[in-house]
């Protein structure tokens, strides 16, 4: 019988960083994904995402990867790699939190549109880190836009005290603006993850 080997999902260590994010670990290998998911003449408002991913007892996870993927501007995934290049957004990042003194990640992006005119803005993230077999899915939604927040169908199925938790946190930049969101793995202020 043939014995199966652990695959990337049911490893721990530096695999994440090492396979997956080599160019910002300084490693000698090309990165598929980037932090910046948007070139500076990308069309649209061009945004910033940062935060920290906190363990159960409150602390900074230092070797967390998150991607993340939305549409673009015109509320649109790019469909082909034809199309990333003119429109000099890729629609994708992959970012980790280990080669930052304080844990944080930062991406560099465009605001998305929504989908159809029906949801809300939002950032889908996926969590992978050390201890994790399976990922975690969340998303990203923006304090400021509220009249579209409320008619999202997934975050009204959220319960009402814990959407706070999927709430990027306008903050103003020096150049552009930032949204601040922070993932908390366990605890009172728990972020809301989805089961896909």
């Amino acid at each position: 019988m043939t014995q199966l080997k652990q695959t990337p999902s049911q490893t721990i260590g530096p695999y994440f960083a090492y396979g997956l994010c080599p160019e910002q670990y300084n490693y000698a290998f090309k990165s598929l994904f980037h932090p910046r998911m948007a070139e500076p003449h990308a069309q649209g408002v061009h945004i910033t995402i940062t935060g920290r991913v906190f363990d159960g007892e409150g602390k900074p996870v230092n070797d967390a990867m998150l991607e993340m993927l939305h549409l673009d501007a015109d509320g649109h995934y790019p469909d082909a790699l034809s199309s990333k290049a003119p429109s000099a957004f890729r629609g994708f990042s992959r970012v980790g939190t280990g080669t930052n003194p304080e844990s944080h990640y930062v991406v560099d992006t465009i605001k998305p549109g929504p989908m159809n005119g029906q949801s809300a803005p939002c950032i889908e993230v996926i969590l992978h880190m050390r201890g994790l077999l399976h990922h975690l899915y969340t998303r990203i939604y923006f304090d400021d836009e509220q009249v579209a927040n409320e008619r999202d169908a997934l975050l009204a199925a959220v319960p009402t005290e814990r959407r706070d938790t999927l709430m990027g946190r306008r903050i103003i930049g020096e150049d552009r603006l930032v949204y601040r969101f922070d993932i908390h793995l366990q605890g009172p202020q728990e972020t809301v993850f989805f089961d896909i």
